[in-house]
């Protein structure tokens, strides 16, 4: 039975949905503010939380990045009543997997939760280590080294990176890289995917490799190539 922490300040919500998760046949914790919820999901370690973004004490978001940056993977579907496309893209560069705007059907969701929860399982089943060129990714470590150092990517640069680097060789589509990564059939904007792509690029494109390739008006391409004129000047050095 897979567990979920649930937390929203609304009681009346906060309550229907623990109701139709627990019919559903979830292990629901509840929680009603940022605190609460933060201790929470770091004592009880859920398969899956349900986050709201405007908490008390200590919003969505911040909860969010905290248990990112402390290394919990599991998937974060944001509930909230903010719908801008700069609220989303902050909700998901916080670290959230998922964004659900209020008023939303609990019939949607619950199908999200199960979704999310599948890809979750999947990711068990990567590969240790990804090695291509000078880049080196541990991924139970989440950890991502080129030629021997560390390099610091944010969750979904990670994520992107990972998803990429798993499917060598492939052409990874805009839709697939989106329902991978950010747990969503589209993106708000194909700018949001294009931007984490370029970040990806910055941090592990050194000593003249190029490892993320554009397949133009498709999508992009995992492979190790060096630039051979790199390669004769450092022969020449």
């Amino acid at each position: 039975m897979a567990s979920i922490l649930l937390v929203e300040d609304d009681k009346t919500i906060r309550m229907a949905l623990e109701f139709a998760l627990t019919r559903a046949g979830y292990e629901v914790s509840v929680a009603s503010d940022g605190e609460a919820g933060l201790e929470a999901a770091r004592t009880g370690d859920p398969d899956l939380i349900l986050l709201d973004v405007l908490l008390p004490k200590r919003s969505g978001l911040e909860v969010a990045r905290a248990l990112r940056i402390a290394g919990a993977t599991m998937p974060i579907i944001m509930l909230t009543a903010l719908d801008q496309e700069s609220d989303k893209i902050a909700g998901l560069d916080a670290g959230a997997d998922d964004y659900v705007t209020k008023p939303f059907s609990t019939a949607e969701l619950l199908a999200r939760v199960r979704a999310h929860l599948r890809r979750a399982r999947s990711k068990d089943e990567l590969p240790a280590y990804i090695d291509a060129g000078e880049l080196h990714i541990d991924t139970k470590a989440t950890r991502v080294l080129v030629a021997g150092s560390p390099v610091r990517l944010r969750s979904k640069e990670y994520a992107l990176l990972v998803a990429l680097a798993c499917r060598e060789g492939s052409l990874c589509t805009r839709q697939w890289l989106s329902e991978r990564v950010w747990g969503q059939t589209f993106l708000p904007t194909s700018r949001t995917l294009d931007t984490h792509v370029r970040r990806v690029r910055r941090a592990i494109d050194l000593h003249g490799w190029t490892y993320i390739h554009t397949e133009r008006g498709m999508g992009y391409r995992f492979e190790a190539v060096r630039d051979p004129a790199y390669a004769q000047e450092e022969g020449r050095s």
